[in-house]
């Protein structure tokens, strides 16, 4: 279990919203802007050796906010160079402008599904791209009652795709990737508990996980390890005081060293 630090990227700034807040043209419901640069995040992250943090770019490619979220984003990379993977309108195309800025993988979700589908020729595509070992990827999910499961998002986290987050679909997945990163996005932002189920789901797989969403205290991280069963990777973002939260950075990133 390893702290994975997270920059999110929106309009050029960076920020920590509200994850289900997300809307074409560009509205957010903002917890926190910061008066920092990406830069700033990279460095600090680099001075903790804290590896495998993510930067998340959440404007909409080819806008000129995402141009604006990019810039901020190679600061980060510059400041910490192979020590952060980025996500956010990545495609078999631009992948490598992400790798040749510096980053160590690249994260990708909604390119990987076409109308709610599986999308297997980007996927292999992508995969042959950057390789398996270079590739992350993004499954977030949101509970949908009616299904009773966690169902993959994809763009912004505004679309449900046909797929579920289940053992087979962990399955079919990580052989495209070295590992996945799931926002549970109904509480992202939110500080509000970890998803368990989720959570659980990733602990019983096994398979190299980063689990976002919800985490607001020391005791959320405890529940997150048992259930994760010390296998899954966690970031923390509005609850952290680096974020206007009130969780001390510090002590989150040597809570794993900590515990053993």
């Amino acid at each position: 279990m390893r702290f994975r630090p997270c920059i999110d990227i929106h309009g050029g700034r960076v920020k920590q919203i509200v994850g289900g807040s997300l809307r074409d043209g560009g509205f957010a419901s903002e917890n926190f802007v910061s008066s920092q640069d990406g830069g700033y995040y990279g460095e600090l992250y680099r001075s903790f050796g804290l590896e495998g943090g993510h930067i998340i770019l959440l404007d909409p490619a080819g806008t000129p906010e995402y141009e604006a979220d990019c810039e901020q984003a190679e600061l980060a990379l510059k400041a910490y160079p192979g020590g952060l993977q980025i996500g956010g309108g990545v495609t078999a195309g631009n992948a490598g402008r992400f790798l040749d800025m510096g980053a160590s993988k690249v994260i990708v979700t909604s390119y990987v599904f076409k109308d709610g589908i599986v999308n297997e020729e980007n996927l292999k595509k992508l995969s042959a791209a950057v390789g398996r070992e270079r590739l992350v990827l993004d499954l977030s999910c949101r509970y949908r009652e009616h299904d009773r499961s966690y169902i993959i998002v994809t763009d912004r986290w505004q679309k449900y795709t046909a797929t579920a987050l289940s053992e087979s679909s962990l399955e079919y997945f990580s052989q495209f990737c070295s590992e996945l990163l799931v926002h549970a996005v109904d509480v992202e932002g939110k500080a509000s508990g970890i998803e368990a189920g989720v959570a659980k789901l990733l602990g019983e797989f096994g398979f190299p996980s980063t689990y976002a969403g919800g985490i607001s205290s020391f005791e959320d991280l405890n529940r997150l390890n048992e259930l994760g069963r010390g296998r899954v990777d966690f970031t923390v973002g509005s609850a952290l005081d680096i974020f206007g939260g009130d969780l001390p950075f510090e002590k989150v990133a040597r809570y794993p060293e900590d515990r053993q």
